[in-house]
């Protein structure tokens, strides 16, 4: 039973259809389906010449399948050892060059960085702190135009400083598109003009 449950399926790109493996972690939770299908229909189905950051990558779902549909680079960053060895075995068996694996904490990871990304991945476990620590951090290493991408356990709103894209919710995960305020478009994507869509 275990073993059936800690896998993934990549959806979509490349990679489609091909099963993942991940171990038992504490807060560690794949981003559904349901939830990654409706994702890359808003950034777009091909991230070819784009650079995506994975902050707390666990299993591996969300920057697998940026990778899968061809981003130029994927950088996830992953504090537990063990699933940090599970996402560099799992990067070997698809063949995935694009991706790079950083076993470290996220806000080490921020504070050392001057890389800028087109797209950011921001999962962290649910009912942590985490997200309210590193949201004040992520700004600096997004690209002008890129994307800040939020999943959490209720409705969040990172700050005045961000403008929601798309918003949406499955069941008890709340997820959503952001980009910086003031910046002239994000991946092809336009602000919703009434709110979640």
């Amino acid at each position: 039973m275990s073993n059936q449950r800690n896998k993934v399926r990549i959806i979509g790109g490349q990679y489609r259809r091909r099963l993942l493996s991940f171990p038992e972690a504490a807060g560690l939770r794949p981003t559904s389906d349901r939830v990654r299908e409706t994702l890359f229909n808003w950034l777009g189905q091909d991230l070819t010449g784009r650079t995506c950051l994975d902050l707390f990558a666990g299993s591996g779902a969300l920057g697998f399948e940026a990778a899968s549909r061809h981003a130029r680079r994927v950088l996830m960053v992953e504090k537990n050892r063990v699933t940090a060895e599970s996402l560099r075995a799992n990067g070997v068996l698809l063949g995935a060059t694009a991706v790079e694996i950083i076993q470290g904490d996220a806000l080490g990871f921020l504070a050392r960085s001057r890389d800028t990304f087109d797209v950011i991945f921001l999962d962290p476990p649910f009912g942590s702190e985490l997200l309210a620590q590193v949201l004040p951090h992520v700004k600096a290493r997004l690209a002008p135009a890129g994307a800040l991408y939020i999943e959490s356990g209720q409705e969040e709103d990172p700050g005045p400083e961000w403008v929601c894209l798309r918003q949406d919710r499955a069941g008890a995960v709340h997820y959503g598109l952001w980009q910086r305020a003031l910046t002239d478009g994000v991946l092809d994507l336009e602000p919703a003009a009434n709110g979640p869509t």
